[in-house]
Parts: C-alpha cells; sequence; structure tokens
C-alpha cells in the first residue's frame, strides 16, 4: 500500500495563531477500493483515543457491506460508529468537547455533507473523512473532489493491480464475469464479488469519459 501525503504534519493548523481562534483541520484518505482507506481512518482515530483525545465517528446508512453502527476495513479491523443518513444530523450528535471526527466513505452522502465539514471545522475540530476519489469509470466521485482541494492534507492510497500486480489507483466493476458498462449506475455497493482493484493500464471500460461534460 503506497501512501502519498501534500503535507507531512497534519498539525501544523494548530500553531502560531497567536490570540486569534484556532481553527480545526481537514484530512481526505482517498483512493480505490481494496486500498486501505477504512482501516487508514480506523487507525488515526484509535490514536487520537490513546491520546485522550474526544473521538466520534460516522458512516453512511446507504453503504450496506458493513454491519449498522460500525466502520469496519476489508482486513478485519472495526470500529463503532454512528450510521446516519442524512449529513445534516451529524452536527447533533456532536458534544461540545468533541476533538476529532472521522467520518467514512463520505462520497456516499449528499453534498450537504461538504458545509457540515466546513462549519465542523471553522469550530476547531479534525476532521478526517475517507472517500473513493473516481469512481468505477475512473470518473471523480461525488464530493469527493471538492474535500481533496479544501482538505489541509490529503493521503492518498493505492492498492494492488489483481490482474498484473502494479499500483493500483483505480477500481474495476464486475457484472456477471464481464466489466461494467460505462452508462451503468454509479452507485452500486458491493465488495470483491463486484469490484477489483486494477492498474490504469488494466482497467477496462467500454468508453472514456468526456472531461469538458463531467467537470
Amino acid at each position: 500500500m503506497e501512501e502519498k501525503s501534500v503535507n507531512s504534519s497534519p498539525y501544523k493548523a494548530f500553531s502560531g495563531c497567536g490570540s486569534k481562534p484556532l481553527k480545526g483541520i481537514l484530512e481526505v484518505i482517498c483512493g480505490p477500493m481494496f486500498s486501505g482507506k477504512s482501516e487508514e481512518l480506523i487507525r488515526r482515530l484509535r490514536r487520537a483515543k490513546i491520546a485522550q483525545q474526544k473521538v466520534i465517528s460516522f458512516n453512511p446508512h446507504s453503504d450496506t457491506r458493513t454491519a449498522l453502527h460500525t466502520i469496519a476495513s476489508h482486513n478485519g479491523a472495526s470500529l463503532e460508529a454512528i450510521t446516519i443518513s442524512d449529513p445534516l444530523t451529524i452536527p447533533i450528535h456532536i458534544a461540545h468537547d468533541i476533538e476529532v471526527i472521522g467520518i467514512d466513505e463520505v462520497q456516499f452522502f449528499s453534498p450537504e455533507i461538504i458545509n457540515v465539514v466546513f462549519d465542523l471545522v471553522e469550530q476547531g475540530k479534525r476532521v478526517i473523512v475517507t472517500g473513493l476519489n473516481l469512481d468505477f469509470r475512473g470518473v471523480p466521485f461525488g464530493t469527493i473532489p471538492t474535500f481533496m482541494a479544501i482538505a489541509d492534507t490529503v493521503t492518498k492510497l493505492s492498492a494492488i493491480c489483481i490482474v498484473c500486480g502494479a499500483d493500483a489507483y483505480l477500481t474495476q466493476r464486475i457484472v456477471n464475469g464481464t466489466p461494467a458498462r460505462y452508462d451503468d449506475a454509479i452507485v452500486k455497493p458491493g465488495a470483491q464479488e463486484a469490484y477489483q482493484a486494477r492498474c490504469r493500464s488494466c482497467h477496462i471500460i467500454d468508453k472514456k469519459p468526456v472531461w469538458q461534460k463531467t467537470l
């Protein structure tokens, strides 16, 4: 699993502010399926707990791959979470003393999640979100491009291509043993039975995106 970060220290935002109110920090963990995004989120949240920080985490109700109220990684690690459908309900669950907030699979939430997260950062919270930066077509996925642009740190993970063993940055959807078509539904929860990690050379799609229309 390869990790690339645009900033080696996610805590610089907390120093050198003088008498100004301290604002928080936004960390984004992204990559294809099977790259360890949820595993990395769990690791960071557990470290925060060891540091005696108040932590809370959320996951989307629409992600049916895992049990309710649980963030789970493909390697078996798990963490208790609050499962929600509407991102506007997130602030209701966050007490004043909460310091660190984890949100898994953020691409499954409606666009309102962006303002929710931004407000939490403005309030001084450390917010860590995970998500697929590209959908199965290789097109930027939902709100993730916006989060990557406004984040203080971005950690982009890779998986291993199931075909050739190279670093994989794309997700291949499989339907009845063959690659999904470009015009198939974008959101379709699944795991190893429906998705594979692939490199750019091994990723197959029946047509390429017209970027002027997708951006």
